[in-house]
């Protein structure tokens, strides 16, 4: 049944009616003159609430926890045995107004991890050779084809043999639709917003990502007796302090009344709840932002951390080898040997095989039809393209390699890079450099981490030592521990738990252990271990490392809200018992003022419920167009490397032709991209960024970009039959320059706008 209609919410709303109306009577009894009445009137709400109080309280304290409803009961009882029946039917409204208000804050709170509850699929549509047949979801096994018609939740993780377009709002927070390609993974708890289209399940419904997300979720709802950890710190010393200045002020007066205005002061119902309300809150905005935190103890935790570790491969990296550079032979291009080179490694399993099929498809380039493709483990894979022997794999035989490849394996040395060499007929044509990137979004992460109140972030992997210690300097890591095994991981984190407050992030099966040794564990859910989502206290939905950040802002403010309204309502608490103590305020007003403060600290509460959406909103569209353009331009931005480098030899027709393929595809390709950029992209990125003053930089670059191909295009045209040997060196030299410039341009933008949350 909706929470909109339990019976819970029917006894909170008819007891608040109840009792209002009971006070509105006694007030109209008293106009009137009827001053027995009314009291009569007043003592009934009294009582009417009292009843279910003590039940409450009995609840309590056979959970051996008591608080604010065992001041209440004082509070209501105490009116009744000194005659204040006005002052205890406004207690009685307090508590009934606290009721409803706890009751209704929970609801809206949890209504994002219910809604992830509802949308789990039922039922499934299995391909077969007539149509499909409807079957329940948990009967859906790997292998089988899944058919999900427009509108439908995907229901298992899969792969998708024809591509589709998906809204993954759901899990990720992203507006608009995604297109995945063929080939490409969708995950359970999308939407397809396309056609239908049929999906290959890789994984049982139980297994798959929405069914770890649901038991997370409903982890969530189980575990919320633990939210208000601060408030039961806070309640153990108020009652007693409470019961103490009640006890002293009828002791030292005399007089019954004062220690009773001082327990209507002192029933601060709604006040302590107001912790519980912003931590839940704080849980539901971070799932609206992709993040499904387990228990309101993970979000005040992670809201006080001041120590951060993290794996590297798949965490601070893409997890995947991807081609950084293409180094090619003289005579040849980029977009040659990856179309050589992805004909055979299309036939291979190989991880370094789908990076260079994946280098391929993004510069736009058909791999070429090959034949007889084997592969000798270890080695490579061959195959035959256009009528010559093509092999890409390890460093090829002979006594020695030619300059430009041995210049290539310099390159790979020093930028920590794998080498795929790319052979022809037994000759070398290219080198393909493959790396582990470090996520675009990475750098903006650990910026904002450290504003969230991160003060340490160490590095713990088990790859090699040069590979982590250049992914710290890069991202401004306080400290690398390399070739760590699980067990070394889990030390790390019992010893960094020495510092603070400690929060590990992390994705595979090895990191489970030390997941669930930090403080607070957060997963990366999207390619992430189900071992490693199980361990964890939190679970990133998709694959944005990002979300991280989000949620430690979450937790901060979420946290401060908390403490903000426990401290300063406790405080203004004591206050009032003291001017009750002291004889200044008489019951019914010392009810009316804890009214006042109640009312106005769960609304300070509640805004953890609200607050700045996280993320800017960067046209998503936009920003995915100029992104793909990218990587759609590597063939020429390799190109200008290539014909620096060609230029080592000297004015030859080889590096003539070099230079002015670069010229042309500079002048054809990357030029109206950077003009797009600058007319369409940066003013719409504007409002993200402050104003038109946050691209000016990049602006910058693209007038030295120009400056330097206009320059490159005037050498040209000084030599139209070649190169002059007294051009070399200026020629190189601009070359360089305009390759070192672009390089540092597509990062920066990569960095610092593709990015930016989207709306």
């Amino acid at each position: 049944m909706p929470a909109e209609n339990s019976p819970s919410r029917v006894r909170e709303i008819g007891l608040l009616t109840g009792v209002v109306a009971l006070l509105a009577a006694g007030g109209v009894a008293w106009w009137a003159g009827a001053s027995v009445a009314a009291n009569v009137v007043w003592a009934a709400a009294d009582v009417v609430t009292l009843v279910p109080a003590v039940v409450w309280v009995a609840a309590d304290l056979r959970a051996r926890r008591w608080g604010a409803d065992l001041l209440a009961v004082l509070a209501l009882a105490a009116t009744v045995a000194v005659g204040e029946y006005l002052a205890g039917a406004i207690v009685a409204a307090m508590v009934a107004t606290g009721r409803v208000l706890e009751a209704g804050a929970q609801r809206r709170a949890s209504r994002n991890l219910t809604a992830l509850l509802d949308r789990a699929p039922r039922v499934a549509h299995l391909r077969t050779a007539t149509g499909h047949e409807t079957v329940p979801v948990d009967a859906v096994r790997a292998g089988q084809l899944v058919v999900v018609l427009p509108g439908e939740v995907v229901p298992v993780d899969g792969s998708l043999p024809d591509g589709g377009l998906f809204d993954e709002s759901a899990l990720t927070g992203e507006p608009l639709p995604v297109s995945r390609q063929a080939g490409e993974t969708v995950h359970s708890g999308v939407v397809n917003a396309g056609a239908a289209v049929d999906v290959l399940a890789r994984a049982t419904a139980a297994d798959s990502a929405y069914a770890g997300v649901v038991r997370l979720a409903e982890q969530a709802a189980a575990r919320t007796a633990r939210l208000a950890r601060l408030a039961d710190r806070v309640a153990v010393w108020f009652l007693p302090a409470s019961l103490l200045i009640a006890g002293l002020a009828w002791a030292l007066t005399g007089e019954a009344v004062r220690a009773v205005a001082v327990l209507v002061t002192a029933t601060p119902c709604p006040l302590l709840l107001a912790v519980p309300i912003a931590i839940t809150g704080g849980m539901s905005r971070a799932s609206k932002a992709g993040v499904v935190v387990k228990d309101g103890a993970a979000l005040e935790a992670l809201g006080r951390a001041t120590v951060l570790l993290m794996d590297k491969t798949g965490t601070v990296t893409r997890g995947r080898p991807e081609i950084t550079d293409v180094v090619c032979a003289p005579g040849h291009d980029a977009a040659e040997v990856l179309a050589l080179a992805a004909g055979v490694e299309q036939y291979s399993p190989h991880v370094l095989a789908a990076a260079v099929v994946r280098a391929a498809a993004s510069a736009g380039v058909e791999p070429a039809d090959a034949e007889d493709v084997t592969e000798q483990p270890g080695s490579g894979v061959a195959g035959r393209v256009r009528g010559r022997e093509i092999r890409v794999g390890r460093p090829p035989g002979g006594s020695g390699l030619p300059d430009w490849a041995r210049g290539a394996a310099r390159r790979s040395r020093l930028d920590l890079a794998s080498v795929l060499w790319v052979e022809a007929d037994g000759e070398p044509v290219a080198a393909l450099l493959a790396k582990d990137p470090v996520r675009p979004d990475a750098a903006r992460t650990m910026r904002r981490l450290r504003a969230a109140g991160i003060t340490h972030v160490q590095l713990l992997t088990g790859d090699r030592v040069g590979n982590a210690r250049e992914v710290a300097a890069m991202l401004g890591l306080d400290e690398v521990r390399a070739e760590v095994t699980p067990a070394e991981k889990v030390r790390a984190v019992e010893a960094a738990r020495a510092r603070g407050v400690t929060v590990m992030t992390g994705d595979g099966v090895n990191d489970a252990p030390a997941l669930a040794a930090a403080d607070v564990g957060v997963a990366l859910g999207s390619r992430g271990a189900t071992a490693a989502a199980q361990a964890a206290d939190a679970v990133i939905l998709d694959d944005r490392l990002d979300r991280l950040a989000d949620a430690a802002e979450i937790a901060r403010r979420s946290h401060r809200l908390a403490v903000q309204s426990a401290v300063a309502g406790t405080l203004l608490s004591v206050v009032a018992m003291l001017a009750a103590a002291a004889g200044y305020l008489v019951p019914v007003a010392g009810a009316v003022v804890q009214e006042a403060i109640d009312v106005v600290v769960i609304l300070n509460a509640l805004r953890a419920l609200g607050g700045r959406k996280p993320g800017g909103p960067a046209p998503a569209g936009l920003v995915r167009r100029f992104e793909a353009e990218h990587e759609h331009l590597l063939p020429a931005r390799a190109a200008v490397r290539q014909a620096a480098d060609a230029l080592a030899e000297g004015a030859t027709a080889q590096a003539d032709d070099a230079a002015r393929t670069a010229a042309r595809l500079l002048a054809e390709q990357l030029l109206p991209h950077e003009h797009a950029e600058e007319a369409e992209l940066y003013p719409a990125l504007a409002p993200a960024l402050g104003g038109p003053e946050g691209t000016v930089t990049m602006s910058r670059e693209h007038a030295e970009i120009g400056r330097l191909a206009r320059r490159l295009e005037r050498h040209l045209a000084e030599a139209p039959d070649g190169i002059q040997p007294d051009q070399v060196d200026d020629l190189r030299a601009t070359l360089y320059g305009l390759d070192a410039v672009l390089t540092l341009h597509f990062a920066q933008e990569e960095e610092a706008y593709f990015t930016l949350p989207s709306r």
